[in-house]
């Protein structure tokens, strides 16, 4: 007997449940902490699939959320692209077609048992130019916030992935403000994950500022060290050209990560504000070997600190899952999730 899948289709009736025919004061806001552990481990999905501007042309299909609640996932990161995939129409209003793309995705992960992070995924974008986009941003959660309001609590909001260039601490700071503002206009208990400036920094956590009074918040970073490890071959990179580096869980590049991840949970216990991270992966021009060994260390390192994590990315490259042939990774697979089965 599959008690894995048991578990997950009680868990979608309740969120079914939950779902439909009920108010906000039924799905009751959830300990920031506890909401963390909920959170367990990820995925990240869908940024970079055609299912955005033409439904017929999916890659990603409905069954895969329930296939990766299945492999032992708790959650998917969905990336979205508003603004690339000309989601804005007429009076800066999303178009129906693409909010019915984003029901679609948020309520199939949610019958599947899977809490669901929506990710406003426009960093490059943002951060090259933020202030003519502003608007249009502040828009954005405005029309989600609105639209989800009587989601259950297993949906949450990441206001932004990876703010840098332009978007510094002190401008990031204030832009965060003001989006936290405008959806706590209709979703005053909802989770909010937030990160730091540099691409969601492991190391510029002190310079994230967030009100104080509001502790239904999540913070998140991201950790790709060493970069010549996991970007070599990255066409967009300048690592594209540089191979064959490996990552053999020696001594000292354990301490890189455990010192990185110690320094972000010192962070993390002064201000009583959980972690997740919300990448981490290698790029698979790397040797498979490293890969699993590198997967494998910073997921546990996450874990044993009681942070969640969501790993990039579920197909394209750093690839979990061989969509055109259908078949998991399985080393990478069973690196993030030792216990998962075929």
């Amino acid at each position: 007997m599959n008690t894995r899948r048991i578990g997950g289709l009680v868990t979608a009736m309740m969120c079914v449940g939950m779902m439909y025919g009920t108010s906000p004061a039924a799905a009751p806001a959830v300990d920031a902490f506890e909401q963390n552990k909920r959170l367990g481990r990820g995925v990240n999905v869908i940024g970079y699939d055609p299912l955005w501007r033409d439904r017929s042309r999916a890659r990603f299909q409905t069954e895969y959320f329930q296939m990766i609640r299945d492999a032992g996932f708790n959650h998917v990161r969905i990336n979205l692209h508003p603004l690339r995939d000309r989601a804005f129409g007429e009076g800066d209003k999303l178009t129906d077609s693409w909010l019915s793309t984003l029901d679609w995705a948020t309520d199939s992960a949610t019958a599947a048992g899977l809490l669901v992070i929506l990710d406003f995924h426009e960093f490059t974008t943002m951060s090259k130019d933020p202030a003519p986009l502003k608007g249009r941003f502040l828009s954005f959660w405005r029309q989600v916030s609105e639209r989800y309001k009587d989601r259950p609590n297993t949906v949450l909001f990441e206001i932004l992935n990876e703010p840098h260039d332009k978007l510094n601490a002190e401008l990031w700071n204030q832009y965060l403000a003001e989006a936290l503002a405008v959806i706590r206009a209709t979703n005053p208990t909802r989770t909010v994950i937030i990160g730091p400036t540099q691409w969601n920094n492991i190391g510029r956590l002190d310079s994230l500022k967030l009100p104080e009074a509001d502790r239904n918040i999540i913070a998140t970073v991201h950790f790709y060290n060493p970069f010549e490890f996991t970007h070599q071959g990255a066409p967009w990179t300048n690592q594209k050209d540089k191979l064959g580096i490996p990552w053999n869980a020696t001594p000292e590049e354990l301490k890189a990560v455990t010192d990185a991840f110690d320094k972000a949970n010192a962070w993390s216990q002064q201000n009583k504000r959980p972690l997740y991270l919300g990448e981490f992966g290698a790029y698979d021009k790397a040797e498979m070997a490293s890969r699993v060994r590198y997967i494998n260390a910073v997921a546990r390192q996450a874990e044993q600190r009681g942070w969640s994590w969501g790993y990039w990315q579920f197909d394209g490259d750093f690839i979990l899952y061989d969509i055109p042939n259908k078949r998991w990774i399985d080393p990478i697979r069973d690196a993030l999730i030792p216990a998962a089965k075929p």
